[in-house]
Formats: structure tokens, sequence, C-alpha cells
């Protein structure tokens, strides 16, 4: 019976077990969020200590986003080749283990070298847990788990600015940004957890041939006994191929959605990155006048907790009005902010603005991180979203480098935040045109040819 499992994890009310893999993807997105987000609240720090000037930082920066360019390429092949478990376990030891080191680097070359490491395994983790959840949870509650899974980024990027404040407060800047990206090692007490609860993804076994062990995963969740008209799962043992899988994402089936997704990500990662990798220090020069009212880290840290509502509204928005709508209209209103705020002056309209900014621009994310997983078919979903989300990666080594330059050539950030406020309308036009609406289908179902009105070749 080849649908049978399918069918199974459609119909499947929601469970205990569905509710700790939704907690286990947001501790899994949330400590990656930390890990990587904890260099630029330090890095003002970092290059007092060794007199770095901004291209040098761009520098630091970007390589971290070179490692992730990578680490989201390869781990999206291996979680299709050896299975989501496996990807998310190997990424997570990677990008906790260089991010800790980090700690003990003793100069600019060092630093990057560990950075690019850590970004490997950073570039890689964070596509997993949407993979992976979106492969048990059924279409009805998909977009809400996913937007959840994404939300988690916010209270990482929480975390990732109270670590520095505390610890640099306490200890010096000497001292606290050593011991901030020590806090960096926090994410290895997931591992025992992902072994205990994290079962690898029923479709990804029934579409390698091993239905008797995705069987065995139904029956020790208690779940089996759910199984819709009887059954037993068929096998089925397709060869994976990196070079047929990377034909069939440009087919005519999936070349539409492909271009959506690879623009989309590089829009959300420029601007997201562009802004909030230097927003530490744009408030540190920015706000200098203004210190008595609003220290730049506590600016940083209130415009950091209005991506939380951001998140939330996008996610209980997706299941009802549909990812394609949020998508559009969050990227379209972070735009807006973005081009008023380039015009802004006093740190009560910069806070407000920032505030707008980081509310829709975080809550697209949440759209897109839900549309993504959901565009490809089992067989090529981890090489797909990672292909995706490497591309977004791509444009994050360039992100800090162009935002640096504009700003530092300029010596104002009217500039910069014109062509982020740009690009954040491309990218709403973009998936205005060439998306489609996923809302309340099954995997299966997305995967199948659409009529010939809704997508074409390109």
């Amino acid at each position: 019976m080849e649908k049978g499992l399918t069918e199974f994890l459609e119909r499947a009310p929601l469970s205990r077990f569905h509710y700790i893999l939704l907690v286990m993807g947001s501790l899994v997105y949330g400590f990656t969020a930390m890990n990587y987000l904890l260099l630029p609240p330090i890095l003002p720090a970092i290059s007092k200590e060794w007199a770095l000037d901004l291209p040098t930082q761009s520098l630091i920066l970007s390589l971290t986003a070179i490692g992730m360019f990578i680490g989201a390429l390869s781990c999206g092949i291996i979680a299709d080749l050896l299975g989501r478990r496996k990807a998310l376990l190997l990424t997570i030891v990677m990008m906790t283990a260089f991010t800790g080191l980090s700690s003990f680097a003793w100069d600019a070359l060092s630093l990057s070298i560990l950075r690019f490491l850590a970004g490997i395994g950073l570039g890689g983790s964070l596509p997993q847990p949407g993979v992976y959840v979106s492969e048990y949870v059924p279409a009805k509650s998909r977009g809400r788990f996913l937007g959840l899974i994404e939300s988690a980024w916010a209270y990482g990027a929480v975390l990732a600015i109270i670590f520095p404040f505390y610890l640099i407060k306490g200890y010096g800047e000497f001292l606290g940004w050593r011991l901030t990206f020590l806090m960096g090692f926090i994410p290895l007490l997931l591992i025992p957890l992902i072994l205990r609860f994290l079962p690898e993804s029923i479709r990804y076994l029934e579409n390698k041939g091993m239905g008797d062990e995705a069987w065995d995963i139904l029956e020790r969740h208690g779940l089996a006994s759910m199984m819709p008209d009887g059954g037993s799962p068929e096998d089925r043992n397709p060869l994976y191929s990196v070079k047929s899988t990377l034909k069939e994402v440009w087919s005519p089936m999936y070349g539409r959605r492909t271009a959506m997704l690879w623009i989309s990500w590089a829009v959300l990662v420029y601007t997201y990155h562009g802004i909030f990798l230097w927003l530490p220090t744009i408030a540190y020069v920015e706000l200098t006048a203004a210190k008595e009212l609003l220290t730049p880290l506590y600016f940083v840290l209130l415009v950091t907790l209005l991506q939380i509502p951001g998140y939330y509204s996008a996610t209980f928005l997706l299941d009802s009005i549909g990812r394609k709508p949020v998508l559009v209209s969050y990227l379209a209103l972070a735009g807006l902010g973005s081009l008023l705020f380039g015009q802004a002056t006093g740190v009560f309209f910069f806070l407000f603005l920032m505030g707008v900014i980081s509310f829709f621009n975080l809550g697209a994310w949440a759209g897109l991180y839900a549309y993504t997983p959901e565009l490809y078919p089992t067989s090529i979903r981890g090489t797909g979203s990672g292909l995706s989300a490497s591309i977004g990666r791509l444009t994050l080594i360039f992100a800090p480098i162009i935002t640096g330059y504009l700003w530092w050539s300029q010596g104002a950030i009217s500039l910069m935040f014109l062509v982020f406020a740009v690009v954040h309308f491309l990218g709403a036009i973009c998936v205005l045109i060439l998306g489609i609406e996923t809302k309340g289908k099954v995997l299966e179902e997305i995967s199948k040819p659409p009529p010939k009105e809704e997508e074409t070749k390109i």
C-alpha cells in the first residue's frame, strides 16, 4: 500500500508526540540562532581590543556566511542521502563546538577560521527542523507548527543579546566577550534529547524503502493502531543522485518554485542580516548623543523583542489566509518601514521604525520557513530546502560588506535603508508573481503537477 503511512500521518490528530517534535525543533532553531547571533553584540568589544576597522569586521561576518553557504548546501544533500536525524546531529555538533571554541581566538584570523567552521554547522542546522517537522505534521497544522519553530529565532536572538549584556557588564569587555562565546556550548545539551525523542522521518524512511523501520516507529509511539484501512507499508528504494536532484529542482515542475524561493531567501537574508548584524554598531554610533536615554545594547534588545509578536502574528495567519498573502504583505510593510527609517531622526523614531522593520521582516521569515520544505517532494526536500537556504547564505557573504561599505563611504544610514526598502519591495513582487498557495494541502498533493495556468516552465 504505497501511500498508507503518508495517509496516516495526514489523518492523525495532533498528539503529545507532535508537540514534542515542535518543542525539539524550536530548541534546535532557537539555539542555532543564539550561536549565530552571539558575534554582532560583542563585535564592538572585540574590535576595540584588536583595533579592527569596519572592513575587517565585515570580513569576519562574511567568512561566517561562507561557512553557512557550504553548510546549507552540503547538509541538505546529507539529509536526503543519510537521513534527517543524522544531518541534524552532525550540524548541531559542528555549530556548537566551533562557536564555543571561538572564545579562545587570539586575533582576527583565528576568529575568522573558527567562525567559518561554526558557520558550516549553523548553515546546515537552520533548514533541518523545518524539513523534519514538515514531514510529520498534518497539512491543516503544518503552517502553524513551522511558523512556531521559526519564531524560536527571536528567543535565540534575545539570548544572544542578554548574555553579552550581563557578561560584559559584569566582567568587562576583555573577559566578557570570551565568556559570551563559551555560552555557545549550551546546545550540546540537545544531543541526548534528540537521540531520545526524535526518530527518523517516516516519509524519508518510506521513500528509501525502509517501510518496516517506519512502521516500528509508528508502533513505538502508539500511533500504528490509527492506521487507516489496515495494511502495511510498501517499500520503495530510489537511488539518490546529486546530479539528478539538482536537475529536478529546476525541472518544469519545480523551476518556478525554485526561482521564487531562491529570490525570497536572498531578499530576506540580505535585509535581515544586513540590518541586524550591524544594528549594535549602528546603535552605538547613531545613539551616542542619546546614551543617557537608551544604551545601544538596550536599544537592540527592545528591537529584537519586537520580532516575537511579528513571528506570532504571521504564524497564526499562515493556516488561515495562506503563505503567499502573508509573505507579500509582510515584505511590503518591512520595505515601507525601511524607507521611512532612512529619513528618521531622534532615538524614539529610530526605535519605532526599527521596530516596524523587525516586526514585519521576521514575520516574513515565518512565512518563508513554512513555505520552503512544502514545495518539494520527499525525495529532494532536504536538498531543495538546503539549496534555497544556501543561496540565502551566499547573499549573506556580501550583505555585511555592502551594508558596511554604504555606511562607511556615505557617512549616513539613509542610502543603506533605501537599498533595504527596494530589496523588500522586489521580494514582495517576486512572491506575488511566482508563488503558489500551499495552505491546507498535503505535501504529496503539492508535489503533483499543477494546472497549466497556475505554474508553467520558466
